[in-house]
């Protein structure tokens, strides 16, 4: 009885395994590996295997104000806060110095760091992450002062998506990022390596055992990296062109195309889910899901479109992921129609807008092409104030208000999307017999029927078609017109 009992528990262990969808499963394997707070990870017994620690990466932030206003410079260093988070660190203090523009040395100014370097101390930071891009020499000048390791913003970023790429696709076109970054970054062994001679005898400052060609690892180092990206791009381009097959089938077929497009964590993935049901990972998390993911759904009336759901936009995107992830991108732009959605709960969604259009813009520039009709989404409604919704709805005229989580709004934008994605353009008149039934159920499908009528030779319709179907009902076509 015993072992029935253990078989019916593994049935039913299977069975809710197979009632989770792709995304469910995605997440709580996400999360099988994630540090929980307060528990203690120190092993008692260290006799037999080595004392080790598991605790979080802990940071300290440090910011310039340039421009703007001082809330949108806070506003940045939170947002960067939760890119530390993301990426697995516990963040210990954040600063910002007022300057007209970074200091071309260490980024902040000599009395900054003197400053920065008593709170690396006090709070026993380990790495301090600057809400810029660095350049090679101040990365190293901060390191050199700080004594802990020292990343940008776009190292950050890169490392997130690092943990969050799961597709082939995914994973090689953040490598290709990654090592367009560090390409100019590389550093050798410093002074060690610089003590070598070059080879005359007696000669240099090396002396026995030291004298050869100098440091090379470096330039070898660059030279096998250039490569690497070389290789990179051709598979990246390989991808692509699978990619873009598969996208002139649709529009062989001439099945509209969505294109979902936003800011990190706006509710794109949740949209989808809500669109379609098609199960892919959600969570409140910047960059979860990096990569695209289409699916099939229909219109109110009946036409299919397909949506496809792309990488989210974050304030200063690095370029070389915007160069990476340009097959993934270029979605966007080969779209019907841009849902550009927007986190309504955020405190200032028009700096969302404005980031999210001006990376659209650049995708529009590099292909010298307009872009798509776009269709801003307002999300997470529910979780808005009356007063900011009618602070939203004076900002962006003609958006869509909608609640992926509850569900509210979501058929007004199913309406929406059937207004706006391309229509049947051939106008016909047919008179289909009762025997081909299936080509009047297409017309259903496929078109927009204006009129039906039955009559005892056949079917009598009026309806909006494609050229391929016109094509096919050429023959059914009564008093010999189309338009």
């Amino acid at each position: 009885m015993t072992e029935n009992l253990n078989h019916q528990q593994a049935d039913d262990g299977l069975t809710d395994l197979a009632e989770l969808s792709v995304g469910e499963l995605e997440l709580s394997d996400r999360a099988a590996l994630r540090r929980v707070a307060g528990l203690s990870t120190e092993l008692s017994d260290i006799t037999e295997v080595e004392y080790r620690q598991l605790r979080l990466e802990k940071v300290i932030l440090v910011g310039v104000w340039t421009e703007g206003s001082a809330a949108q410079s806070e506003a940045s260093l939170a947002e960067l806060a939760r890119l530390a988070e993301t990426a697995g660190s516990e963040v210990l203090e954040g600063l910002v110095q007022r300057r007209d523009r970074p200091d071309p040395s260490t980024y902040i100014g000599s009395g900054k760091v003197l400053e920065l370097s008593g709170v690396v101390s006090a709070t026993g930071a380990d790495t301090v992450i600057c809400d810029g891009e660095l350049s090679p020499s101040q990365l190293r000048q901060l390191e050199a002062k700080l004594k802990v390791k020292v990343i940008d913003r776009t190292a950050l970023i890169l490392d997130i998506f690092a943990q969050h790429a799961r597709s082939r696709e995914g994973k090689a076109q953040v490598e290709l990022a990654q090592l367009q970054y560090f390409l100019p970054r590389l550093r050798g062994w410093g002074d060690t390596l610089s003590r070598q001679a070059g080879g005359r005898a007696g000669g240099g400052n090396g002396g026995v055992g030291l004298r050869g060609p100098g440091e090379t690892k470096l330039e070898t180092d660059r030279r096998r990296i250039r490569h690497k990206i070389s290789k990179l791009r051709k598979e990246i381009n390989a991808m692509g062109t699978v990619r873009d097959t598969m996208r002139s089938q649709r529009r062989a077929n001439l099945v509209p195309s969505v294109a979902i497009a936003g800011y990190t964590n706006a509710g794109k993935s949740s949209l989808l889910n809500a669109l379609t049901g098609a199960g892919v990972l959600v969570e409140d998390a910047l960059f979860a899901t990096l990569d695209a993911t289409t699916r099939r759904t229909t219109t109110p009336n009946g036409h299919v479109y397909t949506l496809t759901d792309t990488v989210g936009f974050v304030r200063h995107l690095p370029h070389q992921l915007v160069e990476a992830f340009r097959s993934t991108l270029d979605e966007v732009a080969d779209s019907d129609l841009i849902l550009h959605v927007v986190d309504g709960s955020d405190p200032n969604p028009e700096w969302q807008v404005e980031a999210v259009r001006e990376v659209l813009g650049e995708i529009a520039d590099r292909r010298d092409e307009a872009l798509p009709t776009e269709l801003v989404v307002v999300n997470k409604t529910d979780a808005v104030d009356q007063l900011a919704l009618v602070r939203l709805r004076h900002l962006l005229p003609g958006a869509v208000f909608v609640s992926a989580h509850s569900g509210a709004g979501i058929e007004e934008l199913r309406e929406r999307i059937a207004e706006l994605v391309p229509h049947p353009e051939v106008e016909i008149d047919v008179l289909v017999p009762y025997a081909r039934g299936e080509l009047v159920a297409r017309v259903h499908r496929e078109g927009e029927v204006l009129t039906e009528r039955h009559t005892e030779h056949g079917t009598e319709l009026s309806a909006k078609v494609k050229p391929d179907l016109a094509g096919v009902l050429e023959s059914y076509i009564v008093n010999g017109t189309s338009a």
